[in-house]
């Protein structure tokens, strides 16, 4: 299947080997589905870093937050009938899930785009409090004047949600709590205001009932959102029959609010498309993909710790190109290009 992405030549950006664990005993997993936004003249990620533990025979390490925010590691022999660890990503321990990363969010910035570096001056983002006990991931950053909103996943055993901070300066934060609860994800506020309403994408799921589905809600606040609408669904047959999710902010058009999403199969096999919603009714979709407009092909796309995997939640606008800015193979964070009339000419 083909797309119409232009790839950075320079792919991968960053691997896990390009950043330093955050303490002493764990080690960067993964590097993953950054935020992305402009400050100071600069290009930002705001990358989601994956830390485990370095197994030993015989036993199995995972880690989680504590209520002060320190990383603890939990031991359990391979052997203990109470343990399911069948899957790379989770592990059941006594009817309980856990990670088996815990994840945090790095700051990096760029003066061209494509080499970014760590800045000494700003600290990492780390999960707080028993909400976010499994860590914090897959940040989508939106500016709306002077303020950088953060949507992002906070995870924990009593569920996933997603959790709100605000700043101006990228050095002093304000928390604004869990703001959609549990199951909840892929978050991304609106970059300016409809109808003097502050409006969001986002992902509730359901195990028993419906279905892994993109909603729209408004707020005046930010904080309380209400008015939710189911927007996108799955579609049986196609590339994104099991979940869809929301991107990046969407991206203001002549046409419309342009979002790119992600979507995946049965098989968990991810790709990206696109859909459009009215610009003063963003309830109303216009038009959407059929065919996706990136799919994994590259090396470092199919094979990682989850391979068969592209996944943006942030992006940058130069006239009618986007960059956008991705996970690949759950490992690496990647670049690559596209022009927004060619998307919006593949909508129907």
């Amino acid at each position: 299947m083909n797309d119409i992405t232009k790839r950075f030549p320079e792919n991968p950006l960053l691997l896990p080997k390009d950043l330093r664990p955050s303490a002493e005993g764990l080690q960067i997993i993964s590097l993953l589905n950054p935020g992305v936004f402009r400050f100071n003249k600069k290009i930002w990620l705001l990358v989601r870093v994956a830390e485990g533990v370095a197994q030993k025979e015989g036993v199995i390490f995972f880690p989680a937050l504590n209520a002060t925010g320190n990383t603890e590691i939990i031991e359990v022999p391979l052997n203990d009938p109470d343990l399911i660890a069948t899957d790379a990503r989770v592990i059941s321990y006594k009817g309980l899930d856990y990670l088996t990363t815990v994840s945090h969010l790095r700051l990096l910035c760029s003066d061209d785009g494509i080499h970014f570096s760590e800045p000494q001056t700003n600290a990492a983002l780390f999960g707080k409090g028993y909400l976010e006990r499994f860590g914090i991931e897959d940040c989508r950053v939106t500016q709306i004047d002077d303020i950088y909103y953060l949507t992002y996943t906070a995870v924990s055993d009593s569920g996933v949600g997603v959790g709100l901070k605000s700043t101006k300066d990228w050095q002093h934060f304000e928390s604004g709590g869990m703001i959609l609860p549990p199951h909840n994800k892929d978050c991304a506020i609106f970059e300016e205001k409809v109808n003097d309403k502050y409006y969001c994408l986002h992902r509730p799921s359901s195990k028993e009932i419906g279905g892994n589905y993109i909603w729209l809600a408004e707020s005046s606040d930010t904080r309380q959102w209400g008015n939710h609408q189911c927007l996108i669904k799955t579609r049986p047959g196609l590339w994104d029959s099991a979940r869809v999710g929301a991107g990046a902010a969407p991206i203001r058009t002549e046409q419309g609010w342009l979002e790119i999403y992600h979507g995946a199969n049965a098989e968990d096999q991810y790709c990206l498309g696109a859909f459009l919603m009215d610009l003063d009714a963003p309830s109303e979709v216009i038009g959407r993909t059929k065919d996706p407009i990136m799919v994994p092909t590259e090396a470092y796309e199919l094979s990682g710790f989850f391979g068969y995997v592209v996944f943006t939640n942030g992006h940058v606008v130069d006239g009618d190109r986007l960059t956008i800015y991705y996970g690949a193979a759950d490992e690496f964070v990647c670049g690559a290009h596209f022009s927004i009339q060619e998307i919006l000419t593949l909508l129907s």
